[in-house]
């Protein structure tokens, strides 16, 4: 398992639509830019926080959430990704296939976690109301 990735799998069957549109909705809210894709049981979230810092040392990354409806529950990875280009027309099954997720430097994993933890108590949120 990639250390530089988080995992939690919430034990109920939720409509992906509505928790990846209400996340979305939220990270848009929090000036976030973000770009999402859901697919049968499988979505993907990607978000990136503007400003210089960002933008000179990792322009191509991106928070990066995955999201599968399995038998045990909701599957939800969180993690630093490649801006994916072309979201929209990317099959899922291929980036869940391929590793999404990336080794990262310690400041921007210090500053990653940060966020992750914070998004993540809003998906655990979003997800519980469903």
């Amino acid at each position: 398992m990639n250390p530089f990735k988080k995992e939690k799998t919430y034990p109920k069957q939720v409509d992906l639509n509505k928790v990846v549109n209400e996340f979305v909705s939220y990270l848009n809210i929090q000036k976030w830019k973000v770009q999402q894709k859901v697919e049968g049981n499988k979505a993907i979230v990607q978000a990136q926080k503007g400003g210089i810092l960002r933008d000179i040392i990792a322009a191509d990354r991106a928070l990066t959430f995955t999201f599968e409806n399995t038998t045990q529950g909701l599957k939800v990875t969180a993690g630093i990704g490649s801006w994916k280009k072309n979201l929209a027309i990317t099959a899922l099954e291929t980036l869940f296939l391929s590793e999404l997720f990336l080794v990262v430097d310690v400041p921007e994993m210090l500053w990653n976690e940060h966020v992750e933890s914070e998004l993540m108590k809003k998906l655990d949120e979003i997800i519980q109301k469903s």
